[in-house]
């Protein structure tokens, strides 16, 4: 085994820990939100300012790190942006008042965005360096972390969501900083010299700004299904009268659902390109989205978002890869323009909803992947590992 080789798989060790710490992190802030709503006394409107806090953050964390995020400072980015966001996650479970929260919700989403460029950038040049596609199976790592965030909630749904934040949030700081040595491997020294002329951004091969917008919007469309799944996957069964019990289903089976199409999802794209995973996966999840809305039976609406999870899953991981060719503000940009859609997408859907009918709205989403579907060969041609 070659020193590149092997040092590449260190990274990537080191990078499926990051990725499972944050979906974790995510999940468990998300789950006991109400508990925050409640310790703060925020009314519907005041919790809504929390999270416009946090995704202004989200925001400028993206642009920020997308400037940064150079070989040589991956490895800063990396310990600063984990250590930052779980620090943050700690400090959130203490505060009680809306001025507390909008800043520690604004220093929590700009540590995401850092972390997020830095994850996803280092993972186009580990990618790069193994020579297969790996980015697929990263974020199910994600994907992973976030089932244990989301079990970790709802096991402690008894306790006081300051004590789990406070424990988990410092437990994972002593794990960044007690690996910080394994994340300096995250510079890629010794990877092979990526293109630098004309047109290249920061070392990567040349992207024009009609595909980076193209990726963008791509990226937009798949996080607005991902946001409808989170926010409304139980809303739409318990309208078809499903227990509250079934209704949670949902959104699990929708993850669980993504998470193995991760898992298998490298070993596709090495063998049948990103385009063709991609858009067959895009064209299987507006299908099972549209047949699971459409339909008046609760078997039917658990297995279409199961399906439509699935079929999103090698999405968003191909569309990184390919933006990865035009270095960190590429990615950074793809991030932006993706989290726009999954952050009105659920609003959207919602006004949708009242003016129509939940499942026809549903078919929003379903119509996006298919679009995608449409457009992925164009998008993402020529961008083998």
């Amino acid at each position: 085994m070659s020193h590149l080789l092997a040092s590449a798989r260190r990274e990537r060790v080191v990078l499926t820990g990051y990725f499972l710490g944050l979906g974790a992190v995510m999940a468990l802030w998300g789950a006991r939100m109400p508990a925050v709503q409640h310790a703060a006394h925020l009314s519907t409107g005041r919790l809504s300012l929390v999270l416009l806090a946090a995704a202004l953050g989200m925001v400028a964390g993206l642009t920020t790190g997308g400037r940064l995020a150079r070989p040589e400072l991956l490895p800063a980015l990396t310990i600063s942006g984990g250590a930052g966001l779980a620090g943050c996650l700690a400090v959130l479970g203490q505060c009680t008042t809306l001025a507390s929260l909008l800043v520690a919700a604004l220093l929590f989403g700009a540590a995401h965005g850092i972390l997020d460029v830095a994850l996803n950038t280092a993972a186009v040049r580990c990618q790069n360096a193994v020579g297969r596609p790996i980015m697929a199976s990263l974020h199910a790592a994600y994907s992973g972390g976030a089932l244990a965030g989301a079990g970790l909630a709802a096991a402690t749904a008894r306790m006081p969501h300051t004590a789990i934040f406070l424990v988990t949030g410092l437990a994972l700081v002593v794990l960044v900083v007690a690996n910080a040595s394994r994340t300096l491997a995250l510079t890629g020294t010794g990877q092979p010299a990526a293109f630098t002329g004309p047109g290249a951004d920061q070392g990567g091969r040349a992207l024009s700004a009609a595909k980076l917008w193209l990726l963008g919007a791509l990226a937009a469309a798949i996080l607005l299904g991902e946001g409808a799944a989170a926010d409304w996957a139980a809303v739409h069964l318990h309208s078809l009268h499903a227990t509250t019990a079934v209704s949670a289903t949902a959104f699990a089976l929708y993850s669980g659902a993504m998470m193995t199409g991760r898992l298998i999802g490298d070993k596709l794209t090495a063998a049948v390109g990103a385009p063709t995973v991609v858009r067959a996966g895009a064209l299987l999840a507006a299908a099972g989205l549209a047949i699971g809305a459409s339909a008046d039976s609760v078997p039917l609406a658990l297995a279409g978002w199961a399906v439509f999870g699935l079929g999103l899953s090698t999405t968003i991981p191909s569309l990184i890869t390919a933006a990865g060719a035009g270095g960190p503000t590429a990615v950074a940009t793809v991030s932006v323009t993706g989290y726009l859609g999954l952050l009105a997408g659920p609003a959207l859907i919602g006004a949708f909803a009242s003016a129509t009918s939940l499942s026809t709205a549903l078919l929003l989403p379903a119509l996006l992947a298919a679009a995608v579907a449409a457009l992925a060969h164009r998008a993402l041609e020529n961008t083998a590992p």
